[in-house]
């Protein structure tokens, strides 16, 4: 496993195999370490980082946009020389990577949006805006998020995770936070899936209220050559809880591509 930083800034972890490389971006608030039950499950070379202003990745505008995000992976896939990836983005990196296939479509071998939201409701609005203005207000972050993120049992028989999920969010740098997380906020569905042209899966967790089932029903209408996978039982960190059935969904999805 290579542990290293970018000359970018960017810090990673690769674990060198063979074939196109995978690589997942995390969400708003977490670092790479949520890929720890992906990092090791794949055939393919494996690329986890921290996204601008997370973990250990400085965040250095006052000003940032998801071109901002997009530009900080094709740095970093060309200092490694990857010419082509698969990408996985969960939650507001499932915005980022639609960002970067809108823009660098021709890097991609597949894509998989994970727990993505699209065309919230003016009631799902409401809840996602109060929420962050109450963390605005308050400058830090609650555990309520886990329960949003995890089933209760699964919280009960692994503390040990949610309390390092946990630990993740509350170690976060509220100022790079706030601004990254009014990206997630405030996002429109403005990309151009048009421009989209590689072979997409599009999956949420059965139980996931911020990025529904419907929501990825209606993303996969949006986008062309996409399919559809609802994770049964998971929430939003689906990833974490139902590892298996979405890593396997993951495979089969990019030995198809």
């Amino acid at each position: 496993m290579i542990n290293a930083t970018d000359s970018k800034g960017t810090f990673y972890k690769l674990n060198q195999k063979e074939g196109i490389p995978i690589v997942f971006i995390h969400g708003v608030g977490l670092d790479h370490n949520i890929w720890d039950p992906q990092i090791n499950e794949f055939d393919n070379t494996v690329l986890i980082y921290d996204i601008l202003g997370h973990g250990r990745t400085p965040l250095n505008k006052e000003k940032i946009s998801f071109d901002d995000f997009s530009d900080q992976i094709i740095d970093l896939i060309d200092e490694l020389k990857f010419s082509k990836i698969h990408l996985i983005g969960f939650s507001i990196g499932s915005l980022i990577a639609r960002n970067f296939a809108t823009r660098f479509s021709d890097r991609l071998k597949s894509l998989t949006l994970l727990c993505s939201i699209f065309n919230r409701s003016d009631n799902e609005q409401k809840i996602v805006n109060e929420r962050f203005e109450q963390t605005k207000k308050d400058k830090k972050l609650t555990k309520d998020a886990l329960n949003r993120w995890f089933n209760k049992d699964f919280i009960e028989k692994n503390p040990l995770i949610s309390d390092k999920i946990f630990s993740i969010l509350n170690n976060n740098n509220m100022d790079n936070f706030i601004k990254v997380y009014s990206l997630f906020v405030n996002h429109k569905d403005n990309e151009k899936f048009e421009n989209i042209n590689v072979k997409t899966l599009v999956m949420t967790g059965e139980g996931d209220v911020g990025s529904t089932p419907e929501m990825s029903d209606n993303l996969s209408k949006k986008i062309k050559n996409s399919e559809l996978k609802i994770i049964p039982v998971g929430k939003h960190l689906c990833s974490i809880e139902c590892s298996y059935d979405v890593n396997k969904a993951i495979k089969d999805h990019i030995q198809n591509a």
